[in-house]
């Protein structure tokens, strides 16, 4: 009861200044608060803030296991960056190598074709220079083979021109003859 007079002096307060005795179901003040009191008392009767406390802390329970849920999916998150992070680390690894063996390749296939180039380059002039000898021979049998055409007609003239027709006879009997033996000798 003490509680009820307590509850009531703190509602007094607007009651003081309605008309007529507090305590009387004319006032409405006494009644509202009456009201009010009966409320309250209804609520913790039916255990509603017990109920309000199961759900608040229900839904704390279930904010809680979100918020684990959620740092969880944060932790795997963060696992699956740094793996990717460190798989982007390694292919630009193997790029840079791959970009490295690809130069170091391209020089190689330089330098072997410089080397190529220039051994062609020495057949060539190896070559050329062959044919220029080759060139230059046969200059030099054509010239001799012409100076010996020449001379021999120029031989023949005189010669056809200082012999006579029986020394010429036998001129061609002695080299028949010549000629004969060798082929003999040779067989």
């Amino acid at each position: 009861m003490k509680r009820l007079v307590l509850i009531g002096c703190m509602f007094s307060t607007p009651a003081a200044a309605a008309s007529g005795p507090f305590f009387s179901l004319n006032n409405t003040d006494f009644v509202v608060s009456i009201a009010f009191l009966l409320f309250v008392a209804l609520l913790v009767w039916l255990k509603v803030p017990g109920k309000v406390a199961g759900m608040l802390d229900r839904r704390a329970e279930r904010i809680a296991s979100e918020l684990d849920e959620a740092r969880r999916l944060r932790d795997e998150a963060r696992e699956l960056l740094e793996s990717f992070e460190a798989k982007q680390r390694e292919v630009d690894g193997q790029a840079e190598r791959i970009i490295e063996r690809a130069t170091e390749d391209a020089r190689t296939a330089a330098e072997q074709a410089r080397e190529d180039l220039k051994s062609a380059i020495e057949r060539r002039m190896k070559a050329a220079e062959d044919r220029i000898t080759s060139a230059e021979a046969a200059a030099i049998r054509e010239v001799r083979d012409a100076a010996i055409t020449v001379a021999v007609r120029a031989a023949g003239d005189v010669i056809s021109a200082r012999i006579t027709s029986a020394e010429a006879d036998a001129l061609v009997d002695s080299a028949i003859n010549e000629a004969g033996r060798r082929i003999s000798a040779s067989n």
